[in-house]
C-alpha cells in the first residue's frame, strides 16, 4: 500500500483516485469542491483540508486541474511539504513550457516529477483505460509505472521529461483543427442535398475519414517521395471547388479557407506538380528542420 496525495477530484479526478484506492492505496485527496470531495469519502478516500495537508507525507503525489495556473498555485503551496523521496505525477493538460517551470521548481528541491497528461474520456477513466502520454527520466517513469498501469492502458513513453506534455498538446491540436474541418464538411454535404450518412461512409473510407498519417503520407512525404500520387495543383483545384460551392450556399468554412491558401503557398513555392502531401515538407523547410 502506498500513501498517496490526489490534488484535483474532477470529471477525471474521481474515477482515477477512485481506482488507485480499489488497487489497495491509501489516497487523501483535495479539491475546493465539497462535492468532490464527498465523493471521494464516498469511494473509500480519505480527505484534505488543503493541498499543502493532503501532500504531508504522500510517497506519491498526483495533480489532475483544469489550467496550469492552478498547477502552479498548488505547488507553490505545497513544495515545502513535499518529500525529497516522493514522486509528483502531474497529470493535467496544461502548457507545455508551464509544465517545464513546474518540473524545474521541483527540482530545485531535488524532487521527481512525471508529466503524464491523459487521452480519451471519463468513461476510460472509470474502466481505468485512458491513453496515457508519459514524459519523464526512466528512472521516475519505472516508478510511476505502477501507479499508471492502474489507471491506463496504452502507457506510452514520449521520450523525456516533458514530452508527455508535449504530445497530449499536440494530439489535441490535430483533433481540434479535425474536429472543424469535419463540421464544415458534414454542414456543406447537407446543405448541396447529400444524405449525411451517406456522406461519412464515403468519406469514411478515404483519407477524408481515413486520416493522412496512416494513408497518404507514410507512402508520399514520409519516405521523401514527392512524386504525385495525387498531384498538389489538382488538390488546390477541387478545394476551390468545395470553397467557391460553399460560398454559392451561403456556408461558412473558415479551415476550409485557410486549406486553400495553403496550398496557394505550396504553389507560389514551385510544388504544384509534387505530391499533395508536399505541404508537409513546405512547413517542415518554413521551420528550420531542412527541406
Amino acid at each position: 500500500m502506498t500513501n498517496i496525495a490526489f490534488i484535483g477530484l474532477g470529471t477525471m479526478g474521481i474515477p482515477m483516485s477512485h481506482n488507485l484506492i480499489k488497487a489497495g492505496h491509501q489516497v487523501t485527496g483535495f479539491d475546493i469542491q465539497q462535492a468532490s470531495l464527498d465523493k471521494h469519502l464516498e469511494n473509500g478516500g480519505k480527505v484534505a483540508g488543503s493541498a499543502a495537508e493532503a501532500v504531508e507525507g504522500a510517497e506519491v503525489i498526483f495533480t489532475m486541474l483544469p489550467i496550469g495556473k492552478h498547477v502552479k498555485e498548488v505547488m507553490a503551496t505545497c513544495i515545502d511539504k513535499i518529500s525529497t523521496d516522493s514522486l509528483v505525477i502531474e497529470m493535467s493538460t496544461i502548457h507545455p513550457l508551464e509544465t517545464d517551470e513546474v518540473r524545474a521548481s521541483l527540482a530545485e528541491r531535488d524532487i521527481a516529477m512525471v508529466d503524464a497528461p491523459v487521452g480519451k474520456t471519463s468513461e476510460h477513466a472509470y474502466t481505468g483505460t485512458l491513453l496515457i502520454m508519459a514524459g519523464g527520466e526512466k528512472d521516475n517513469l519505472d516508478r510511476a509505472m505502477p501507479y499508471l498501469e492502474v489507471l491506463g492502458n496504452p502507457i506510452i513513453d514520449c521520450g523525456g521529461a516533458g514530452r508527455g506534455s508535449r504530445m497530449k498538446v499536440i494530439n489535441n491540436y490535430l483533433s481540434n483543427m479535425i474536429n472543424v474541418a469535419t463540421a464544415e464538411a458534414l454542414t456543406l454535404s447537407e446543405v448541396i442535398g447529400l444524405d449525411r450518412d451517406l456522406a461519412i461512409e464515403v468519406m469514411s473510407g478515404t483519407a477524408a475519414g481515413k486520416g493522412h498519417m496512416t494513408t497518404t503520407y507514410p507512402n508520399k512525404v514520409l519516405k521523401n517521395d514527392l512524386s504525385p500520387a495525387f498531384m498538389l495543383d489538382f488538390a488546390h483545384k477541387d478545394q476551390g471547388l468545395a470553397v467557391d460551392l460553399a460560398k454559392a450556399v451561403g456556408v461558412n468554412t473558415p479551415m476550409g479557407n485557410l486549406t486553400q491558401s495553403v496550398y496557394e503557398t505550396a504553389q507560389e513555392k514551385g510544388l504544384g506538380k509534387k505530391d499533395w502531401t508536399s505541404v508537409y515538407a513546405m512547413l517542415r523547410e518554413e521551420a528550420g528542420l531542412g527541406a
